[in-house]
């Protein structure tokens, strides 16, 4: 099963029982920046994406929908 990335993020914050804004200041970002991702918006900046990502060990980068589909 893969989640979207604004349920993953959403669903790891909560695990970590912060709230939106306590993960943003931890994250070094914007309250907005969260918002954003957990709503899904999509013109996103993918730098901040990572930096919020970072927090649970993770990045975004491309990968080759063939290969995650096999």
């Amino acid at each position: 099963m893969s989640l979207s990335l604004a349920a993953f993020i959403k669903t790891k914050r909560k695990e970590a029982k912060l709230t939106q804004q306590e993960f943003a200041d931890r994250a070094g970002v914007a309250l907005t920046v969260v918002r954003k991702i957990e709503q899904g918006k999509e013109n996103l900046s993918l730098a901040k994406v990572n930096q919020v990502l970072m927090m649970f060990g993770n990045k975004l980068a491309p990968v080759n929908h063939k290969e995650i589909e096999k």
